[in-house]
């Protein structure tokens, strides 16, 4: 800490700066985590709490971590030299001698194991056997309320992560309206709100979820709304008002890194910014008490009925 002395009207104020840490975060002498609450303190009770410790202060990324049970008998290595030669114009085998070595630099793998993005991005099965809770559930509902009993469509979306992104697009376009306009007789008709934006919202919510949460990404349809929800709250200072603004703090970096390759996703912060300009009728909730957030599209095609 350094102390300077100030000078004010009556008498001399001394102000003491203590600089951020470096090796965050700390434990006291007993080996408990300290976390703020409001104006108090109280202990860190949670593995997922003292885990996201450890990601805001970028010494733990999610994505990164291995998935125990795995090694490179899970990794599909047809589809990601398909991957490798498309994006690093070469020949995987022309460029490696050792697969797990390739894998262990590029962050895919971690002690063995494959890493939480390389099984989300290039497992050989569905994540659901190892990630079971890192899917997509996704319903159409007939109503306006997730306790309703009857249902039109209900799905798990399972797979890679590049299967999983297009089971999404597939379930809204099975379940929305697809509306004439200007198109003639014979064409399918636009979906009643655009691709651009739906595709944006999934990739968005499939990409920055947060992954040290045990919980499935959710897609409703109901009559007058569609709802996608994620697990974890926006990260650090980020807000619903920055975000709309293009502001971005990138939660999964490594998977982000790839996605661009992948998913038709940029990584520029762009998306939220892009999805409200071509449908304004968009909220977003950052419901930090319940730990998750939430996209809301209004149907404009059914309330205006």
């Amino acid at each position: 800490p350094t102390t300077q002395n100030v000078a004010a009207d009556n008498g001399i104020v001394l102000v003491i700066t203590v600089p951020k840490g470096i090796d965050k975060p700390y434990q006291d002498k007993d080996g408990v985590f300290w976390v703020k609450s409001g104006s108090d303190e109280r202990k860190a009770t949670s593995r997922e709490e003292i885990k996201r410790m450890f990601t805001n202060d970028e010494s733990l990324h999610a994505d990164e971590m291995p998935v125990r049970d795995t090694s490179i008998d899970d990794f599909d290595l047809a589809y990601f030299s398909r991957f490798f030669e498309k994006n690093y114009e070469a020949p995987l085998s022309a460029q490696i001698t050792d697969i797990t070595t390739l894998l262990e630099n590029m962050h895919l793998m971690n002690k063995n194991h494959l890493s939480i993005s390389g099984y989300l991005l290039f497992a050989k099965y569905s994540y659901f056997f190892k990630l079971p809770a890192f899917i997509v559930k996704a319903v159409a509902f007939f109503g306006n309320s997730v306790t309703d009993t009857k249902y039109i469509d209900s799905r798990d979306i399972i797979g890679k992560l590049e299967d999983v992104y297009r089971g999404c697009i597939s379930f809204f376009d099975n379940n929305l309206r697809h509306v004439q306009g200007d198109q003639d007789f014979n064409s399918l008709g636009a979906l009643e709100i655009p691709l651009s934006v739906l595709q944006e919202l999934t990739v968005n919510a499939l990409i920055h979820r947060d992954y040290l949460i045990s919980a499935a990404v959710r897609i409703f349809i109901f009559h007058d709304r569609i709802e996608i929800i994620s697990p974890g709250h926006l990260p650090n200072s980020l807000t619903v008002e920055s975000i709309k603004l293009g502001t971005s703090t990138i939660r999964n970096s490594l998977l982000s890194s790839f996605a661009t390759k992948i998913l038709p996703y940029r990584g520029i912060g762009t998306g939220i910014k892009r999805a409200v300009k071509d449908y304004p009728h968009i909220t977003f909730e950052d419901d930090r008490t319940g730990n998750q957030f939430r996209v809301t599209i209004i149907r404009r095609e059914i309330t205006e009925q």
